[in-house]
């Protein structure tokens, strides 16, 4: 079983840890210096706040129907209460105050705990001379149309298939007709489904992929730091482009760019409203699917790892670095050849919810590796592969080919931004007491 390295610690994350604690010290000396023996009420109430806050949005995710409207009349009514008490108590600029300094500590933590990582490697390439590139007008509701980009790729030298409708031909076998006729680099404008496709093909002759970031999510665009709100913009990477090379999940006989999802996710995957609103219809879904899941038992195999029972497995090409398990937060690499897993244990729920809530790790396997071997009680199962949902036979088998796929990109893009990361205070009690690294800078 191969996990991340421990990154160094600098004395920036050294400094910005101790200040978080200070913050939070200062906070609590502006409570006990301005309101005194009142400061106790003031924490119990906030307390209180607080725990009827969570309560209300644990049944505002998890209720169903008039208790759900009250969950969010109570949500609502919480802070409220607290914050009239405080007006009355003449207290309310304490609260403020201490409240600022608060969030100032876990700026300073979330700040502390931040690590950027090293970036992907890119690669000086010449210009595409006969780019062939598929574009679906009806992904993203309609943003090839929107943008003109079949007209600005055609100027740029391109040649554009459309995907008109039910009778359009194979997608695949529109992209190996290109690559027969002498493309010297595969393109979509699509979805993740179809981006997954084309690029195995694209590996498999060892040609360039451009991905235009037409889709609903773009979730792999994200990952290669495109501009989502622009989609027009990646295809500078035809003339002014660079090269990253990633790694490609398979699965079977198929390719994946994000994930393969089993149990409740793969049952969320085949929601209708999922391909609109992922994280909003997980976020809907997955306290229920858990909790009342009927399917097959699975079985999870990674390494020397087997777990057993799980309700929910996610499988993804190189690991997520956020603990988002509805949105599932982004990848800041995408060449470290290994696939990342995470299972799911609940028994109801109440604990689903805590987990999407991040109020608990309970429940939770985080691992990475070469190899995940997803088996169950069944001869095949729903899965989900970049948000499309088939039946494969068991045992399903998923690996990763690492860095073989040659993706073009505009040299000129947003990027990936660090994940921001969860704020763990016994990581940051270890970050704050750490002896500071020597300076290891080069002289000139």
């Amino acid at each position: 079983m191969q996990v991340p390295a421990e990154p160094a610690t600098t004395g920036a994350q050294v400094w910005l840890a101790r200040g978080a604690f200070a913050l939070a010290f200062a906070a609590a000396v502006v409570l006990v210096a301005f309101a005194g023996g009142r400061s106790l009420m003031m924490v119990a109430v906030v307390a209180g706040g607080v725990v009827v806050f969570v309560a209300a949005g644990y049944w505002v995710l998890a209720g169903r129907g008039v208790i759900r409207a009250l969950a969010a009349v109570l949500a609502i009514l919480a802070p409220v209460t607290v914050l009239v008490l405080h007006i009355r108590a003449g207290l309310l600029w304490v609260a403020v105050l201490s409240l600022a300094l608060v969030a100032l500590a876990v700026l300073a933590a979330r700040a502390a705990l931040m690590v950027g990582g090293e970036r992907m490697t890119t690669y000086a390439v010449e210009p595409a001379r006969r780019p062939f590139l598929i574009m679906n007008p009806r992904s993203g509701g309609g943003k090839v149309t929107k943008f003109g980009l079949k007209e600005k790729a055609e100027a740029m030298g391109a040649e554009v298939a459309l995907l008109d409708g039910p009778g359009t031909v194979d997608v695949a076998v529109l992209a190996r007709d290109a690559v027969a006729r002498g493309a010297d680099l595969l393109g979509v404008a699509g979805g993740d489904g179809t981006q997954a496709l084309v690029a195995g093909i694209a590996a498999e002759h060892d040609l360039p992929f451009l991905v235009v970031s037409a889709g609903t999510r773009n979730h792999f665009a994200l990952d290669l730091g495109l501009d989502r709100e622009d989609p027009a913009a990646c295809l500078n990477g035809l003339t002014d482009g660079v090269e990253l090379r990633v790694d490609l999940g398979r699965i079977g006989d198929r390719t994946f760019v994000n994930n393969a999802s089993f149990g409740a996710y793969a049952e969320i995957v085949q929601s209708a409203e999922y391909r609109d609103d992922k994280t909003r219809t997980t976020l809907r879904l997955l306290p229920d699917e858990l909790a009342g899941h009927r399917g097959a038992r699975l079985t999870a195999h990674i390494a020397d790892v087997t777990i057993d029972g799980p309700q929910a497995v996610l499988v993804s090409n190189d690991p997520y670095g956020s603990t988002d398990l509805a949105g599932l937060g982004r990848r800041a690499r995408l060449d470290l050849g290994v696939l990342g897993l995470v299972a799911i244990t609940v028994s109801n729920a109440r604990q689903a919810v805590g987990l999407l809530r991040r109020s608990h790790q309970r429940g939770l396997i985080r691992l990475t590796g070469a190899e995940v071997v997803v088996d169950a009680d069944a001869p095949e199962i729903p899965v989900g592969i970049d948000g499309e949902a088939i039946l494969m036979p068991t045992p399903v088998r998923c690996t990763t080919v690492p860095r073989v796929l040659r993706v073009r990109v505009p040299r000129d893009r947003p990027g990936v931004p660090p994940a921001k990361p969860a704020v763990d205070w016994i990581r940051l009690r270890r970050l704050a007491f750490a002896r500071q690294p020597a300076d290891r800078s080069p002289t000139r």
